[in-house]
C-alpha cells in the first residue's frame, strides 16, 4: 500500500470518527474488523495522533479560516486539513509540500474545486506561519 493510499485510509477513519461518539481506538478496531490488513500501524498511529492533537489543530484551522468557524467547514474539508496540519506539525517523515499536495489530491477526489482552493489557501497560510 502506497503512502497516498494509507493517507486515504487515515482520511476515511478520521471522517468516520466525526460521526461517532466512540473512542478513536473503538473506531480503529471496527475498521480493522471490516477492512482487515488495510489498517496498518502507520494508519493507526496517524489517526490517534490527529485526535490526540485535535484542539491544537482545530485552533490553527479556526485562526486561519477568516470568517469561518470550525462548525461551518464541511467535514470532508475539515478532516483533510486536520491530516495535513498533523503531518506538518507532528510527522517529521512527511515534507510540508508533500502534505499540502496530498491534501489537495484528497480534495480533488472527495470535495469540490472551490473547496480545494479554500483548503489549499488555509494550509498554505498555516505552513508559512509554522
Amino acid at each position: 500500500m502506497t503512502r497516498s493510499e494509507q493517507r486515504e485510509e487515515v482520511f476515511i477513519l478520521t471522517f468516520e470518527k466525526t460521526f461517532h461518539n466512540e473512542s478513536v481506538e473503538e473506531v480503529i478496531e471496527l475498521a480493522k474488523e471490516l477492512r482487515g490488513e488495510k489498517i496498518n500501524d502507520y494508519i493507526e498511529n496517524e489517526v490517534k495522533g490527529i485526535f490526540d492533537n485535535i484542539e491544537t489543530i482545530d485552533k490553527l484551522i479556526e485562526e486561519n479560516s477568516i470568517g469561518w468557524k470550525i462548525s461551518r467547514i464541511p467535514r470532508v474539508n475539515l478532516c483533510i486539513m486536520r491530516i495535513c496540519i498533523y503531518e506538518m506539525m507532528f510527522d517529521d517523515t512527511v515534507p510540508v509540500g508533500v502534505a499540502i499536495n496530498e491534501a489537495v489530491e484528497l480534495c480533488k477526489k472527495y470535495s469540490s474545486e472551490e473547496d480545494k482552493k479554500f483548503v489549499n489557501g488555509i494550509l498554505g497560510t498555516i505552513s508559512r506561519n509554522l
